[in-house]
């Protein structure tokens, strides 16, 4: 047996090419073309110090972590209340990407009108543009049962995301052993990007959790029979269907998994797998037929739309697999398919299938390959049993943790929280402070910008419990308007819940979102605020994107507030 003192050079090694690796994204930072979280905007070159402080405090806690003895502990357990520790810190996050305003604003009209009617408004009174209707259902249920607070629902997908953890964790030990499926959990923390999608009112991390939660209950179906693992696989095949379109192809798994289950007993998993199959059916084909003719308006537009605009929305493979997750996740990947082929395993197919689909298929958008993540975590996890010593694993993994938190809370983070969304985050909890019920808001065109300026309103809505109040304006399109990444903004339309206050609206706070600090109102608004006064303004700016959320709230004048 190798003595611990052995694994202390390949330890510190390790510690050092975590370093080492990590500073050099940081020096060709440039190369990262992410949308979102790129690093040639998280980090300015002065940053170089801070990295390298909060790296070097990363590695000595994994040395640290290494010396605690996780055996008196459950470590499974205590990974998947990390997970959602870790993201439950980053809650502050504001909403930074658009589509949250449809999906909150689904939700709240399913939460003020119950999920009953919601086959009847689906696609008519609630927008459903091309999402599917199980995520909004979930959102709006949390706002009937607790309130209607962003805190739930970030709570929701931190759960979700711990539940991730818990399943990628049971998929790698039924697969292979208590091990791997532990490392694969773990090196769920490692990916910076998907941290940061949690907080966030979007489908998918709620969509990862359901793809994977799909697979798994599969896998079990197949292994040990019986009609209630049968009709849970069926159920959760179901809950993917409806999560995002993007799930039925990443479903295609399950006959691989199939496949592979039925090496040696292929009557008994072919028996299971029909069953399964029948279940989904019976499940999913009513819902569908229902709603037949908006999906196949869905579809269309995903055709001759979303899937041509993947093209030029397109992120590298270089950003999304070394900058946006762990360079060491990549690497192990790398190595698992020649273990996996030198061993002749075939158990490996099922993790190995979704992330090389996607690669094949061209789909280079971050947010696209969240629910592929797992999958990945799974296949870095078996190529990591290139390192021979289990301790030395360990470290590798606690680095790869580590250095991917570094990360996140010395830059991401941040950076998102000087995004100018947060502009409507800071300014509803100012709003949540004044005594007036209702506020009106006016979103004012935006220069240059190709987002329609009333989305802000349900964004602004997400942090607020004050009742909002806008006019319908209609704003004109702007030319090429059906080729624009943000298309939906202008075909968004403002429900009925945004409808006229009961009173005067001149009695009313206002708030202006702009897309620069004003020197002066447009003279129509200037009228309608004469007898308000200027209370506050909100204007951070990480002076990135095109699309800015500068806010001022106006008070009329005789109101005392600060």
């Amino acid at each position: 047996m190798v003595s611990r003192e052995a694994h202390v050079p390949w330890a510190l090694l390790a510690s050092l090419l975590t370093v080492g690796t990590m500073l050099t994204l940081f020096v060709v930072r440039p190369l990262d073309d992410n949308r979102l979280t790129s690093w040639h905007w998280v980090f300015a070159p002065a940053d170089g110090g801070r990295l390298v402080l909060w790296l070097v405090l990363a590695v000595l806690l994994a040395h640290l972590a290494g010396a605690f003895p996780w055996r008196r502990l459950q470590l499974g357990p205590s990974l998947v209340a990390g997970a959602f520790g870790v993201t439950a810190l980053l809650w502050p996050t504001p909403e930074v990407i658009l589509d949250a305003a449809r999906h909150f604003g689904q939700a709240k009209s399913i939460g003020l009108h119950g999920a009953a009617s919601l086959l009847q408004a689906w696609g008519a009174e609630i927008p459903a543009w091309t999402d599917l209707p199980l995520v909004p259902v979930l959102y709006g249920s949390l706002f009937v049962l607790l309130g209607e607070e962003r805190f739930y629902l970030q709570a929701f997908n931190s759960s979700l995301f711990a539940g991730t953890v818990l399943l990628t964790w049971q998929i790698g030990r039924t697969l292979w052993q208590e091990e791997t499926g532990l490392t694969a959990a773990a090196l769920l923390l490692g990916m910076p990007f998907l941290l940061v999608q949690v907080p966030l009112t979007l489908a998918d991390v709620p969509t990862m959790f359901f793809v994977t939660l799909a697979t798994f209950a599969t896998l079990t179906a197949l292994r040990r029979g019986g009609w209630l693992r049968v009709a849970l696989a069926a159920v959760a095949i179901a809950l993917a269907v409806f999560s995002k379109y993007s799930a039925w192809l990443m479903l295609t798994v399950l006959p691989v998994l199939a496949l592979g289950e039925a090496r040696g007993r292929a009557l008994e998993v072919g028996r299971r797998a029909a069953a399964i199959a029948g279940g989904a059916l019976l499940l999913v084909v009513p819902v569908l037929l229902s709603l037949s003719e908006l999906i196949g308006a869905q579809l269309a537009l995903l055709r001759e739309f979303q899937a041509p605009a993947l093209e030029r929305w397109s992120e590298s493979i270089v950003s999304t697999f070394l900058f946006q997750s762990h360079p060491f996740i990549a690497f192990a990947a790398i190595a698992s398919l020649w273990l996996a082929w030198r061993a002749r395993d075939g158990r490996f197919a099922v993790v190995a299938w979704l992330p090389l689909l996607m690669l094949v298929l061209g789909v280079r958008r971050a947010r696209y390959l969240v629910p592929v993540m797992p999958m990945l975590a799974l296949m870095a996890a078996y190529g990591l049993q290139a390192i021979r010593l289990a301790p030395l694993r360990g470290h590798v993994v606690r680095c790869v943790v580590a250095s991917s938190l570094a990360v996140v809370f010395c830059g991401f983070l941040p950076f998102l929280q000087h995004n100018s969304a947060a502009n409507l985050q800071t300014a509803g909890a100012y709003l949540d402070s004044l005594d007036n019920e209702a506020i009106e808001v006016v979103a004012l065109p935006q220069r240059g910008a190709r987002v329609n300026p009333e989305i802000a309103v349900p964004l602004l809505d997400l942090h607020t419990a004050k009742r909002l109040v806008a006019d319908a304006v209609r704003l004109p399109s702007p030319p090429g308007v059906a080729r624009l990444p943000l298309r939906f903004t202008w075909e968004y339309q403002h429900p009925p819940f945004y409808g006229e206050a009961g009173g005067a609206t001149s009695a009313l706070p206002v708030v202006v979102v702009a897309g620069e600090r004003m020197t002066a109102l447009p003279s129509s608004l200037a009228q309608h605020l004469a007898q308000h006064r200027l209370a506050r303004e909100f204007a951070v700016s990480e002076n990135v994107f095109g699309y800015q959320t500068l806010v001022s709230v106006f008070l009329p004048a005789e109101t005392n507030g600060d």
